[in-house]
């Protein structure tokens, strides 16, 4: 695996590319970098929701009087629909990023969709009831969402009449999907945690889970690892929901704690926020 801006790039979380070959990512540190085609790299911008060369604008600051920033709705990912929409997650309406562990351990859906309409500047809700809403992207065709909760991905229908407002898309993964991003042959790749299912749903089951992990924060440790030594898992995933490859580094040897891996000429590019550095890994045929 070939590493791209080390120590240039700090906690990458996610990570984008452009028809150019551009490639985008967001840091621990507040800016959105990118790298060029020539492989030069540069702090790009500082915003949320809509970044440009002309600047930052701010579309939505809050929705049914709640603020969606870092106190108050933990707002995490968003998609451009061809229309101009966006549709963004909120993974917890309850908790802030900081207390994300809680909102796990709560086994309660606090997760929101919702979509910016850029013709009359209006927020609405498009799905409730989420657990830990994280990656979102639209199908290739536009006709439906892919949104990743704790332990599984749903699908939301856009142009179907006749469906529910939800089906399972892909569940049974070996650990939580974090972000989705979609693939030019209509796949998309979904970034794996790991994470420990039955002694998370221990958690949830004890009624004192709060004072329990304030007492021994170690304990999220166990049951999410975020150290250096975490493993890292990529699976893509087919348009109708079969699982179509995996990809994994379960020693973490070359990158550990893989949030979003994106396709692009036969590569495909992983983000991990305990890194410094964004991976390159060569695709080889199925």
């Amino acid at each position: 695996m070939i590493k791209l801006g080390e120590g240039i790039v700090n906690h990458p979380e996610d990570v984008s590319v452009d028809g150019n070959g551009v490639l985008y990512t967001t840091t621990g540190d507040g800016w959105i970098k990118r790298m060029h085609p020539n492989g030069t790299w540069e702090d790009w911008q500082q915003g949320l929701l809509k970044v440009s060369e002309e600047g930052v604008t701010v579309l939505v600051s809050q929705f049914n009087g709640s603020q969606l920033r870092y106190k108050f709705w933990f707002a995490n990912d968003v998609i451009e629909a061809s229309d101009g929409s966006l549709y963004f997650t909120v993974s917890s309406t309850k908790f802030t990023p900081a207390e994300y562990y809680l909102d796990l351990v709560s086994g309660e859906p606090h997760g929101v969709l919702l979509k910016y309409d850029p013709s009359t500047n209006q927020t609405s809700l498009v799905l409730d009831g989420l657990y830990f809403a994280n990656g979102v992207a639209l199908s290739e065709d536009e006709r439906f969402l892919v949104v990743c909760e704790s332990w599984k991905c749903v699908k939301h229908f856009l142009k179907v009449s006749g469906r529910t407002d939800r089906e399972i898309f892909i569940d049974n993964l070996p650990g939580g999907p974090d972000n989705v991003n979609l693939a030019r042959d209509g796949s998309f790749w979904i970034s794996i945690i790991k994470m420990d299912p039955k002694g998370i749903q221990a958690l949830q089951s004890c009624k004192e889970s709060t004072q329990l992990l304030e007492a021994y924060p170690e304990l999220i440790q166990l049951l999410i690892p975020m150290g250096k030594q975490a493993a890292a898992a990529v699976v893509n995933v087919k348009a109708d929901g079969r699982l179509n490859r995996e990809i994994s580094d379960p020693n973490a040897t070359d990158i550990s704690f893989v949030t979003s891996a994106q396709g692009h000429d036969n590569n495909l590019y992983l983000a991990s926020i305990n890194s410094d550095f964004i991976g390159k890994l060569p695709l080889r045929p199925l």
